[in-house]
């Protein structure tokens, strides 16, 4: 006797968001299926996958990874390109060197990185503010006339500023990054002010907060899980918005990916070991319904390439 697969029906369908302005744009969104679910809907566009880049050397990343990527974190736009010859899709500016506890940098400063990365290389850029709500104000709003004509993804807007970094990015014809803390609600009631000043739904991407292999990815898995389903079986147009998950900050401050061998042998070489956590981090997340994954180590993204390959 024939076996008949169950299947879901859903109502609603994610967003397709295209970032990028050259030959080389890059489209996350557009499934109508909880993730990788194919014989149940259709999934145009694979997981994207960025890598990190800072305006500043990054002195406080693990060795391991700073390893990983050589010299090319001497210059934000040797970065850059470093990351398009390996593969990424898409290159993460963080302007960490803006914050006030590091080099406490312009918004001129910040500027003139943002514009140079994304005149250097082909493939899309996401301008990241450094996580100081005040400050990311001032710069992302720079960055975003900076870079005016690009396509970028501009974020991170939270409730405490996102009138105004969402103003500057559409301004300049630019996508937005909405971050909330871990809350279905609070994520929704985000997206609902930002359309109620004008932004387009349609030019949002959802950052509902994400966190490492064994340390609350659970919760977060459940969150972006609720949000998927909202948004698939209600068919709820404010949860329609692709998500991205800003893991490479999560997974590289954590004891598994920075104890050294002789610490915790049991655990296995701390090479490999760290490379798995990214790995596995951006699995489960991209599991759990993320569209886009920013990352920091270069062989992660070539494993987690392999696993979609596969998924898909």
């Amino acid at each position: 006797m024939a076996i008949t697969i169950p299947k879901e029906t859903y109502n609603g369908k994610i967003y397709n968001v295209q970032l990028g302005a050259g030959a080389k744009t890059v489209t996350i969104g557009g499934s109508n299926a909880l993730p990788f679910l194919g014989f149940e809907g259709a999934f145009p566009n694979k997981p994207a996958l960025a890598l990190e880049i800072m305006d500043i050397a990054p002195n406080d990343w693990p060795e391991t990874l700073k390893k990983a990527i050589g010299n090319a974190s001497a210059n934000p736009v040797q970065w850059a390109k470093f990351c398009q010859q390996i593969g990424a899709d898409i290159v993460a500016l963080r302007l960490m060197g803006t914050h006030p506890d590091q080099q406490n940098r312009s918004a001129e400063e910040a500027a003139k990185v943002a514009a140079e990365v994304a005149g250097a290389i082909d493939i899309p850029v996401v301008i990241l503010g450094s996580g100081h709500a005040e400050k990311d104000t001032q710069v992302l709003q720079a960055a975003a006339a900076a870079t005016r004509g690009k396509n970028c993804a501009i974020g991170k807007a939270v409730e405490e500023n996102y009138k105004t970094i969402a103003a500057a990015a559409m301004a300049n014809d630019h996508k937005l990054i909405a971050m909330s803390q871990l809350d279905v609600n609070l994520a929704k009631q985000l997206n609902i002010l930002l359309t109620q000043m004008g932004f387009d739904k349609e030019r949002i991407i959802m950052d509902p907060m994400s966190s490492a292999l064994g340390y609350g990815l659970e919760y977060t898995y459940s969150v972006m899980e609720r949000i998927r389903m909202a948004a698939l079986m209600q068919n709820d147009p404010m949860m329609q918005t692709p998500i991205v998950c800003d893991i490479g900050a999560n997974v590289w401050k954590v004891k598994e990916t920075i104890a050294p061998d002789a610490e915790v042998p049991e655990w296995g070489g701390l090479a490999d070991r760290a490379l798995a956590w990214e790995s596995v981090t951006a699995s489960a997340m991209m599991a759990a319904g993320a569209d886009m994954l920013i990352m920091r180590h270069p062989e992660a993204v070539v494993k987690v390439k392999e696993t979609i390959a596969e998924l898909m």
